[in-house]
């Protein structure tokens, strides 16, 4: 095991990395884009699936005191 080694760890490499074509405005829009887009993704939900477990739910119920 490496953990009590003597000694110090090697570090991972640092590189300072300029991009060539770069825009932070372009950025900064895609961003906003990609927020709203998901945001309303979660708003239209399906409430098929809240009546599918509800119906669910009653069958087990039911089964459950038809049996007990």
């Amino acid at each position: 095991m490496g953990i009590f080694l003597p000694g110090s760890r090697a570090k991972h490499r640092r590189f300072s990395y300029e991009p060539r074509f770069y825009d932070p405005k372009k950025d900064q829009d895609l961003r906003h884009r990609m927020r709203i887009k998901s945001l309303s993704r979660r708003k239209r939900r399906n409430p098929a699936g809240i009546i599918l477990f509800v119906i669910l739910l009653a069958m087990a119920l039911f089964i459950y005191f038809q049996l007990g």
